[in-house]
């Protein structure tokens, strides 16, 4: 009686994991829809922290306050009005294993947004838009780190790309880089991972 009941939690616990790997996040912006794939395989707890975000709300109504053509877009950090938002206690930096699993900082990867702290990335994402080699994993050490990637765009890339070439200036506490017509996150949520 043990064995079965074991064999099936064992089973249940094995399929249940699959999903959690492979979920799907949709950020429905002003610019548009984007569909990110992340790889909880790769980057556990990073997609831990990004889905804990996701599902709480935090993003709906955030902007992205900084987009530089041919490098990426950020957001997650700022309401429209660039008031920041409170976070969770930040995660610890999974780029050595993300970079060893092949998710590096490329066009279309989602990554974390970080100060220079290694492991101080909270809330904030950003998406490549260029191949930002310089931002990848070298060696654990303050300055070779890098940056965590943990997913990547599987629909609305032109989106992306749109939202890279926004004419930009000055906006709330930061002197550039801010879209001059600001781009929100209208809501961000789970999808169907099929």
């Amino acid at each position: 009686m043990t064995r079965p009941f074991l064999a099936f939690a064992l089973a249940a616990s094995v399929l249940g994991a699959g999903p959690a790997l492979a979920q799907k996040v949709e950020l429905d912006t002003t610019a548009g829809k984007i569909v990110l794939q992340l790889d909880a395989s790769a980057a556990p707890k990073t997609v831990e922290n990004f889905i804990a975000y996701v599902k709480s709300g935090h993003y709906d109504g955030t902007q992205f306050h900084r987009v530089i053509p041919g490098f990426m877009v950020q957001g997650g950090g700022y309401t429209a009005g660039y008031a920041q938002k409170p976070t969770r206690p930040p995660v610890k930096n999974e780029a050595e294993q993300a970079s060893k699993a092949g998710l590096v900082n490329a066009p279309g990867t989602i990554a974390m947004a970080r100060t220079s702290d290694p492991h101080s990335a909270s809330s904030q994402f950003f998406i490549n838009v260029g191949d930002n080699k310089f931002l990848n994993y070298r060696e654990s050490t303050v300055q070779g780190y890098g940056y965590t990637v943990f997913g990547k765009v599987v629909s609305g890339m032109d989106v992306v790309e749109k939202m890279a070439k926004a004419p930009t200036g000055a906006g709330g506490p930061f002197p550039k880089d801010v879209p001059v017509e600001k781009i929100l996150i209208k809501s961000a949520k789970v999808v169907d991972a099929k």
